[in-house]
């Protein structure tokens, strides 16, 4: 066995469950940011805090597969669909509140002027 196949099996057996509680930690502080940083479309911003309850529902969806079902999530269709549709939902909103973001605002789009209206061409050897 190799070095590399060594560490990857060793990887293979680390429980990645602390190292996704600790992922809220940074994720907080991006939301924090993008809150007091006022550059964020409303709808986006609602979308990235969705975001966190897709993390409780998937978490309590966890909990009943493992206790009703005896299985992990990923193998109990009906928990693993109904909680990754808020993740569906949370990632439209994102995209939503951005891509309106970037279209303007037909309010303050002001019209073009009034053509010139003219009588044609200017004759030659006139003027």
């Amino acid at each position: 066995m190799t070095t590399l196949q060594a560490a990857l099996d060793t990887l293979g057996r680390v429980d990645p469950s602390p190292l996704f509680a600790l992922s809220l930690f940074p994720y907080l502080a991006f939301l924090r940011w993008a809150w007091r940083s006022r550059r964020f479309p409303p709808l986006a911003l609602f979308g990235f805090g969705l975001t966190l309850v897709f993390v409780a529902i998937t978490i309590a969806a966890a909990v009943v597969a493992q206790w009703r079902y005896g299985e992990v999530l990923a193998n109990v269709d009906a928990l693993h669909g109904g909680a990754e549709s808020f993740l569906t939902l949370s990632n439209l909103l994102v995209l939503l509140g951005f891509s309106r973001a970037t279209q303007p605002d037909p309010a303050a789009v002001r019209p073009d002027p009034a053509p010139i209206a003219t009588d044609g061409p200017p004759a030659a050897g006139k003027g």
